[in-house]
């Protein structure tokens, strides 16, 4: 049973305001395993700054990962070419930012080979990522599903969502397209990442 710290759910690219908690609550921070996929939150996908403005990059799951599916069982889909579309889109929108060149080679991997398992995929993405913020913890996980936890446990399972006020991070920094649409808060990591480097924790 957790009785301290903060629960998290495993997001793809997450939002820079999940690194804001989890670097918070470290070491006491424990990623979701057991609940029921839910739909349309960032669980499979990631907002990033393209010239246009926000898009969304989703990884499509097979059909039948719906509500009555445990996030560890959802299997991603391959019927269509989404990691190419995801790289291109990337390069497309941070190719200009001052440090995705020095990044992209730790990222390549992710959308040339093949996962099963969305949680598998998401769960090493997130490992990367902490290690290039240079967050140091080990992962833990839940082992039990618990519909709501008392404090002084933090759950933020449903929190940090697409369709809820953004729990933007404290300060604002350079984005590429900033000119055109301003500063966009609560994106990708990867948008903070590419553009400040290894600055990027100082902003969280």
């Amino acid at each position: 049973m957790i009785d301290k710290g903060a629960v998290l759910p495993l997001f793809y690219l997450p939002p820079a305001a999940y690194f804001t908690q989890f670097n918070t609550f470290k070491p006491d921070v424990y990623i979701e395993r057991e609940e029921h996929f839910p739909k349309q939150t960032y669980r499979n996908r990631a907002n990033v700054y393209s010239p246009d403005g926000v898009l969304s990059l989703v990884v499509p799951v097979i059909k039948g990962s719906k509500n009555h599916t445990k996030v560890k069982d959802v299997r991603i889909s391959y019927d269509f070419n989404w990691q190419r579309l995801h790289w291109m889109s990337l390069q497309a929108c941070y190719r200009r930012s001052a440090y995705f060149e020095y990044y992209e080679d730790y990222f390549t991997p992710f959308y040339e080979g093949k996962f099963e398992y969305l949680f598998d995929y998401n769960q090493q993405l997130l490992e990367l990522i902490l290690k290039l913020l240079k967050i140091k913890t080990e992962l833990r996980f839940t082992e039990s599903f618990e519909p709501a936890y008392a404090a002084p446990v933090a759950d933020f399972r449903e929190s940090i969502h697409p369709k809820k006020p953004a729990v933007a991070i404290s300060k604002t920094y350079y984005q590429v397209f900033e000119e055109r649409h301003g500063f966009l808060p609560d994106l990708s990591i990867v948008d903070l990442l590419f553009n400040q480097g290894p600055q990027a924790l100082q902003y969280l």
